[in-house]
């Protein structure tokens, strides 16, 4: 209090000081300035009940789950805000609240794990391992878990009474729903708890807010919501969901082309609940496919990312001598076997080497290879092997090693290198060859860009055939700018395609953007819709978005 006392009698006597030598200082109040408020115009269209139909990149999933914070920053959600300003007339925007903190992560299985805790969203964790070639310690994305006994994502309302829709589900404007194909908006089984099999095209991320499970439809219920401007963004996981699963179709098929225009047609113009049909003023904003190739969910993980030390490699290499030997014999002996040349050509490929370097090839399987079952049992037959040899060759009969021309999902990364059985000698993509669902091959990227190829030109085709109704927002082409210029800068806001933060614009599971991401992709459909019908909605402001957070320890 004493050295208080004595600084403010030594200012006093400043202020006396000068004051005796020059005039006072006479302060005057800051000047606000209040900004003009963001306005613009509604064009032709009528954004009073704007409405949205989609698959998981409308209804706001990052890092694999659909989560509060996520979907308070879904795509619609945030043109809904761009659309309430003056003079444009947007009205309130409902979503069907999932209420959880994690959510479910759909990428993850089992879910829950072994340890019974239920996984939710990724977010990017501090990693332990060093870096084979830099030696540094790269954060991952991780799943969140809840604690064992915390219920509030689970997605089955036997054990999470929570997890249904308790708002009114006649005021909702968001009818989007996570890892649904196009057809999906279309059929009763999508929402039906009593049959609640994926096989037939159960989601209980419908159900949970349908308005009549296992009689209404997502389209009907778009319908019934009376819309005057739409967003329509679906049919993405037509295909994403088949690449993320490693082409496998037992998991996820890929939709035909044919299948996928018809579905797509009767979506705007089926006479009973075509879009266009049941709601003649609505106008609508329509998103294309961007080459999910070049997404970090495909590129983050080399073809080549096995690491293997001395030791390690000469373990590894001398257990596929026997192998390599036996591939050498029937190569060999092709005449005696009758292997035709085409089929020697193809065998010299399949030998297995690892060696002591931060590059390795993963052992995968193969279903297009040819099955060398019956070329093993001739070399027993003619007493080259034993039965025992035999039998350790089985697992065998149609695996390589990856090449430059695969592409292996993000997803495979939480399965290289891990033990099958707690076995020390059966490693994954070492030993054990990496099972369909984690390797994409040639053929199947092919498929799969044909398919998207064939896709967008149908949703461009329907758009032209609709031109006074509809607008085409280039997703694709944005992307494409995006990837090609590596950065951009909006807002003041640096953004990059790729995860990492702060710039980066996916969310931790590679495929979803961040709420920043988001925000990017909307100022893409808004530049659609000023365009289209002569509106002049303001563009996001990305900077008031967050981008991926950084790694956690």
């Amino acid at each position: 209090m004493k050295n208080f006392k004595f600084i403010s009698t030594l200012a006093l006597g400043l202020l006396i000081t000068v004051s005796c030598e020059q005039e006072l200082i006479v302060t005057t109040p800051p000047v606000v300035v209040t900004p003009d408020p963001i306005t613009g115009t509604k064009g032709s269209a009528d954004f009073s009940k704007f409405i949205a139909i989609g698959n998981s990149f409308v209804a706001g999933m990052q890092g694999g789950a659909l989560f509060t914070e996520g979907q308070e920053n879904s795509l619609p959600a945030i043109m809904a805000k761009q659309f309430a300003v003056e003079g444009v007339g947007g009205g309130a925007f409902n979503q069907p609240d999932i209420n959880a903190s994690l959510g479910y992560n759909v990428f993850v299985s089992p879910n829950p794990g072994t340890d019974n805790k239920v996984q939710g969203r990724l977010l990017l964790q501090n990693g332990t391992t060093p870096d084979c070639t830099t030696g540094l310690i790269s954060p991952k994305p991780t799943a969140q878990k809840y604690e064992v006994g915390v219920v509030e994502a689970i997605p089955n309302p036997t054990l999470n009474p929570g997890f249904m829709y308790a708002g009114s589900k006649t005021a909702l404007n968001n009818f989007a729903v996570p890892a649904i194909t196009l057809g999906q908006t279309l059929i009763t089984q999508t929402g039906n708890w009593a049959n609640p099999n994926p096989a037939v095209g159960f989601s209980p991320f419908y159900a949970r807010f349908a308005s009549s499970p296992g009689t209404s439809t997502i389209i009907a219920d778009a319908n019934a919501a009376q819309g005057s401007f739409a967003l329509v963004w679906i049919g993405l996981d037509d295909f994403f969901l088949y690449a993320a699963f490693g082409g496998d179709p037992t998991k996820a098929p890929l939709n035909s082309s044919a299948a996928f225009a018809g579905q797509f047609g009767a979506l705007f113009s089926h006479p009973s609940y075509g879009l266009l049909n049941a709601n003649p003023n609505m106008k609508i904003v329509v998103g294309n496919f961007p080459d999910i190739f070049k997404m970090p969910h495909f590129t983050s993980i080399a073809y080549n990312p096995i690491p293997l030390d001395a030791s390690s490699a000469s373990q590894v290499a001398a257990g596929f001598s026997g192998y390599n030997a036996a591939l050498d014999g029937l190569i060999a002996n092709k005449v005696a076997f009758g292997i035709s040349d085409a089929l020697a050509a193809e065998i010299a490929t399949r030998k297995v080497t690892f060696t002591a370097s931060c590059t390795n090839k993963a052992l995968m399987s193969d279903e297009t290879l040819t099955d060398l079952g019956s070329e093993f049992d001739k070399l027993q037959g003619a007493g080259a092997i034993t039965p025992a040899q035999r039998a350790a060759l089985d697992p065998y009969r149609k695996v390589r090693q990856t090449t430059s021309k695969d592409i292996l999902p993000l997803g495979a990364g939480a399965v290289l290198g891990t033990l099958v059985g707690g076995d020390p000698t059966l490693i994954n993509g070492v030993t054990v060859p990496l099972a369909d669902q984690y390797v994409l091959i040639e053929g199947e990227i092919n498929e799969i860009n044909a398919a998207r190829d064939a896709f967008n030109a149908t949703i461009a085709a329907t758009v032209s055939a609709n031109s006074t109704k509809l607008a085409l927002a280039d997703v694709n082409a944005a992307l494409n700018t995006l990837l090609n210029n590596k950065v951009t800068v909006l807002n003041g806001v640096t953004i990059t395609p790729n995860i990492n933060p702060p710039t980066g614009m996916y969310s931790e599971d590679g495929v979803h953007p961040n709420s920043r991401g988001y925000a990017f992709l909307s100022r893409v459909f808004i530049e659609a819709i000023n365009s289209k019908f002569g509106a002049t909605v303001p563009l996001t402001d990305v900077s008031q978005y967050s981008a991926t957070a950084l790694p956690i320890p």
